[in-house]
């Protein structure tokens, strides 16, 4: 089974507050309407994927989880079970292929998601669900210390999920937790982003050799947020 990430949801308990950030962020106008399940949504088209900010009973911002999709799955979106209580659905991608020749508007094609982090007590159940069920190549399983200990990268469709696993244990440590944005001139990025009155830290170095990162400060929804240039 080949898939990609069709969409990165993000839960917020204020729809129009959360589009108006995200739309300084994108420097684009969201298109506003509604999830498959009812709820209110500001969708924005990146390069890569789709960023869906829906309205729902949180205290506070979040990454919710990741839809993937495959041309073997149905139209609707199924919820894929798994024990570490992970928000992952799978589509068969027409909403989003919809969104994408109706809603021009919306789209941002200056930027795409390089990477959505994972915080886990549990790897291989990581690997089991993306790897072995859902069929996410698992690109690199290494331990870094220094970095937080075991990772995993699993890469589709020009997009990473990142898990990184601790040793706390418990349930609670299974949880979506930031995003990374690429864009191809981060300098330029950055003074456009100022521009708008949008907080970012100075450029520096990324781990990856000749690549450079910025932290994003403000209009983010207190997620945290990371643009990246990759290396050329």
């Amino acid at each position: 089974m080949t898939v990609r990430f069709d969409r990165v949801v993000i839960a917020v308990p204020e729809l129009g507050a959360a589009a108006e950030q995200y739309q300084q962020l994108f420097a684009t106008p969201p298109f506003i309407g509604e999830s498959p399940q009812g709820q209110a949504t500001a969708r924005w088209g990146l390069r890569n994927t789709v960023i869906e900010v829906v309205q729902g009973a949180v205290a506070q911002p979040c990454v919710q989880g990741v839809i993937l999709e495959s041309s073997e799955a149905e139209s609707l979106e199924e919820a894929v079970p798994n024990g570490m209580g992970l928000d992952v659905r799978i589509c068969g991608g027409h909403s989003t292929a919809d969104f994408r020749q109706l809603r021009t508007q919306a789209q941002c094609m200056g930027l795409s998601v390089d990477h959505v982090v994972l915080r886990t007590s549990d790897a291989p159940a990581c690997i089991k669900l993306f790897a072995d069920e859902l069929g996410v190549r698992l690109a690199l399983d290494k331990t870094v210390p220094e970095w937080g200990g075991r990772m995993l990268f699993f890469r589709a469709g020009k997009m990473t999920l990142e898990v990184i696993e601790s040793d706390k244990g418990g349930s609670d440590d299974n949880a979506f937790w930031g995003l990374a944005y690429q864009c191809a001139d981060l300098a330029s990025m950055v003074s456009d982003l100022i521009g708008r009155g949008v907080k970012v830290s100075t450029i520096r170095e990324g781990r990856k050799p000749r690549t450079f990162v910025a932290t994003v400060k403000s209009h983010a929804l207190e997620i945290p947020t990371l643009l990246i240039q990759p290396a050329t």
